[in-house]
């Protein structure tokens, strides 16, 4: 076999299970609640304390997201745990930023 022979194989074979695998909403909002929590450590809204906790709950969602890839494929049941795990996060970072803690600079 040739070597295009070879790579439109290889091409064939690995995009439907990077597509299966793929969760792009997933980790754009995981990356927008990143950022949220950055800019509350900066405007002095959430605590060092605070933020790590919320970081570890970030790190949550990732090993959930982690484990629903593993088997390589992202089904729609896992698609809706993850929507949910990542709204219960959201909801922890906006009642952290908007509580009376401020952090002490």
């Amino acid at each position: 076999m040739n070597a295009k022979r070879i790579l439109a194989l290889f091409a064939a074979v690995a995009l439907p299970v990077s597509a299966q695998t793929a969760t792009p909403r997933v980790d754009q909002r995981q990356a927008n609640q990143e950022a949220r929590i950055q800019k509350g450590v900066q405007s002095g809204a959430l605590t060092g304390k605070e933020a790590a906790k919320l970081d570890q709950g970030q790190a949550k969602v990732q090993a959930k997201e982690d484990k629903a890839k593993a088997d390589g494929k992202v089904t729609a049941r896992e698609r809706d745990k993850l929507a949910k795990a990542q709204d219960k996060q959201s909801r922890k970072i906006a009642k952290e930023k908007h509580d009376k803690q401020r952090a002490t600079n």
